[in-house]
């Protein structure tokens, strides 16, 4: 365990404390996470919340997520491989779901955590489906953000159009903007300062005094590598992820589908919820890809899913 730590006010007058943690992945990466502990004692033994990012995204994705549900139970937001405090990988086509699986199983055997209510956005989502195939026992119940079984062309040819640019900016004004530009139909509603709050989440500041994008750029040779992302195995793990969602039966599930979404249709969103017992299924209007699980109908979603699950 890193020493170092951090503290962090969820704007109720409470804090939430946090620590670095490090794992070892089959290949020799020293991967990262971020460890909420559970901020009262009586939700110290129960089960954890694993919360993985999505594509280019990192464990400050989380953040304001895990300050709250700290309060009672432990969060860990890993990073995947490239990412943030993980380092990269020596080659760029480890960049898959099923190495990302092989990685996290090292978590668990490394931490010693036996199961997790996993929180999986975008590509997150697709590590869990994947990993309730090949370690069913690790996973006490599961909340997909914006993610499903048959993912849309439209958003992957989006997604096409901005991964791996790496560019890099003078001052957060101008990433908030950039971003903007990008993602602005994702939250036509937010203000400038949420602008700046998202990119201090996805950015970093370099050596140089630029702000740049907190990920490998070579992420983008194994997407794009694929030639038809849409459909190629070799980007999303499994030509067909139906048989990974029907991997999660038995436990509870939440689907949060945001109501504008290029990455997951609505038509999928319903039908996974009649796919399997035990899924809920809640829209986020106006929102696309992906929903920020700050709102407050989310949260209680979220609330429900964690009262399902059994210790």
């Amino acid at each position: 365990m890193d020493e170092r730590s951090g503290v962090l006010s969820n704007g109720s007058g409470e804090s939430a404390i946090w620590h670095d943690g490090w794992w070892e992945s089959e290949d020799g990466l020293k991967l990262h996470y971020r460890d909420y502990p559970a901020r009262s004692g009586s939700g110290a033994d129960g089960l954890p919340v694993l919360c993985i990012p999505g594509l280019t995204r990192n464990a400050r994705d989380f953040e304001v997520l895990a300050e709250d549900l700290s309060a009672d139970r432990r969060v860990i937001c890993i990073e995947l491989r490239g990412r943030g405090e993980s380092e990269y990988a020596r080659d760029p086509a480890s960049y898959v779901p099923a190495q990302y699986v092989a990685d996290l199983e090292r978590f668990f055997a490394e931490t010693g955590i036996e199961r997790a209510v996993f929180f999986g956005t975008s590509l997150g989502g697709i590590v869990t489906m994947l990993s309730a195939m090949t370690a069913p026992h690790r996973i006490a119940g599961a909340m997909l953000n914006d993610i499903g079984p048959v993912i849309e062309r439209e958003g992957l040819e989006h997604i096409l159009e901005y991964v791996g640019h790496g560019r890099s900016f003078p001052t957060w004004m101008h990433a908030a903007r950039a971003l903007q530009d990008v993602h602005g139909a994702v939250y036509p509603d937010w203000r400038i300062e949420q602008w700046i709050a998202f990119a201090k989440r996805v950015m970093e500041l370099s050596a140089s005094g630029n702000i740049r994008f907190d990920y490998d750029m070579r992420i983008a040779d194994a997407f794009a590598g694929t030639g038809n992302p849409a459909k190629d195995s070799s980007m999303i793990g499994a030509e067909d992820l139906w048989p990974a969602f029907d991997a999660l039966a038995g436990r509870p599930v939440l689907v949060v589908h945001g109501e504008t979404s290029n990455i997951l249709s609505g038509t999928v969103a319903r039908e996974m919820v009649g796919r399997i017992p035990q899924v809920e299924l809640v829209s986020v209007p106006g929102i696309g890809h992906t929903p920020t699980l700050d709102e407050p109908h989310v949260r209680e979603a979220i609330d429900r899913l964690l009262a399902r699950c059994a210790a």
